[in-house]
């Protein structure tokens, strides 16, 4: 009679009678985990692949942050919808979509890399997940160390004190990777701060022209708004700002 009286509501919501509903509570699935031995060796080995897959899922963000062109491209969007001073416009989820999709292109050869030589001989059986993984950091090691600063990447080997660095494959990802995020964070502010220029040179000047017009209550802001936009639609800058990330990168 209780179970009838809590069934109540959802039996209504069903539109069901509960007076006539008949309720079977001897059909409710039970979840039994089983742990020991097993013969399986293809099951196992299939569910610690799917487990181990889901661990790289969960992770991707941040290897998409920190190991790929991604920050510094979005930075620098960034900075070029700031020193427009359009507020909104682009909107956030375009310029991280265009983000993205300039992030495959730059990392287009890389990735190809990656899939040649780890991803593809894993999958067909002819090596290790060991080995794969080796031969799948070596590619993403190679961008890295030529986007990364040698001081950067000195600052973080001399404070885990490591040596006998001589080749890239030496260095390890626990120094690679800190080292080539803030060296992007640094090239992308610097294209920022070049970026800024030009519109600071017109907010100045419609500044000083209002000033001079003793229009003080207008915000200079507002009225330079147009002027830096069709600056910016005559030097066609989205096509220089994406050219001068895909140099940098050379």
């Amino acid at each position: 009679m209780k179970k009838l009286i809590l069934l109540t509501p959802l039996l209504l919501f069903l539109g069901q009678d509960p007076v006539f509903a008949e309720i079977d509570t001897t059909s409710i699935p039970g979840i039994h985990f089983d742990m020991g031995d097993s013969e399986d060796l293809e099951g196992t080995a299939l569910s610690i692949k799917l487990i181990l897959l889901l661990t790289i899922l969960s992770v991707a963000p941040s290897i998409l942050l920190l190991m790929t062109s991604f920050t510094r491209i979005a930075i620098v969007l960034s900075f070029v919808r700031t020193a427009l001073g359009t507020q909104q416009m682009p909107p956030t989820q375009v310029i991280m979509g265009l983000s993205i999709i300039l992030t495959f292109f730059v990392m287009g050869p890389t990735f190809q890399d990656v899939n040649s030589q780890a991803l593809q001989p894993f999958l067909e059986g002819k090596i290790s997940q060991e080995d794969a993984l080796d031969q799948a950091v070596a590619p993403m090691k190679e961008f890295m160390a030529k986007q990364t600063r040698e001081s950067d990447l000195q600052l973080f080997l001399e404070y885990r004190n490591t040596k006998n660095i001589e080749s890239i494959e030496d260095i390890p990802l626990t120094a690679l990777v800190p080292a080539f995020a803030i060296s992007e964070l640094k090239t992308a502010f610097q294209m920022g701060f070049l970026i800024f220029i030009p519109f600071i040179i017109i907010d100045m000047i419609v500044a000083s022209v209002l000033m001079a017009m003793g229009m003080m209550m207008v915000p200079p802001s507002l009225i330079s708004l147009p002027f830096k936009i069709l600056l910016f639609i005559l030097v066609d800058g989205w096509n220089l700002v994406v050219q001068s990330l895909f140099v940098s990168f050379k």
